[in-house]
């Protein structure tokens, strides 16, 4: 059985050889996610980090280990060089090298200790703890703020990945009606144009 120590710096390699993905499409799932990271690396594990505090149509975040650290900067250099395409639309995707907080099954680091105390009103450092608690609670509503923005330019972004859809539908339908009904032959034999096949 392995040591503490030897599980930790296994969990630290497993670390490097793992990037961090963010602003994933909410509809994005495992199998599409590991057909767009496999065409630059081999995927060993992916694994979708849950959204427990925001609305569940946020975008999803993802850990993605791959078969070496190297493959990890170059996925992270295409990803931040070209546009991340998820069921044929680009997403603003965000790529960066994991961090072992990131992982909700890290071994304990058997060298770290930790220790709490409480402290009295008239302890010298009761004031700065007070004034942690305060900034700790103003960043969660910054976050939750900042999430809600977040939702908004998905939402606009959907919808405009809608309409250019849309539009091209109409285009291409447009040119279909115009190639069947003739309508292409007949302005071919007007203005005496010739094919590329003539």
């Amino acid at each position: 059985m392995a040591s503490a120590a030897e599980k930790y710096a296994s969990f630290q390699e497993k670390v490097t050889r793992t990037v961090f993905l963010d602003n994933l499409s909410p509809q994005v799932s495992e199998s599409v996610l590991r057909s767009a990271i496999e065409q630059f690396a081999t995927v060993k594990s992916v694994k979708f980090i849950p959204n427990y505090l925001g609305p569940r149509n946020l975008p999803q975040c993802a850990l993605v280990e791959l078969d070496s650290s190297k493959k990890v900067k170059e996925v992270i250099t295409m990803i931040g060089q070209y546009p991340f395409m998820i069921c044929g639309m680009p997403r603003p995707v965000r790529a960066r090298l994991a961090e072992a907080e990131m992982f909700d099954d890290r071994p304990q680091n058997p060298e770290r200790r930790i220790r709490i105390r409480w402290l009295d009103p008239n302890h010298p450092d009761f004031e700065m703890a007070k004034e942690l608690k305060h900034l700790t609670r103003q960043h969660a509503a910054e976050h939750a703020y900042a999430q809600k923005l977040q939702l908004l330019l998905e939402e606009n972004l959907a919808e405009q990945q809608g309409e250019t859809l849309e539009m091209h539908y109409k285009k291409y339908k447009l040119l279909d009606s115009v190639v069947s009904d003739g309508t292409a032959k007949r302005l071919k034999e007007w203005y005496n144009l010739r094919g590329a096949d003539e």
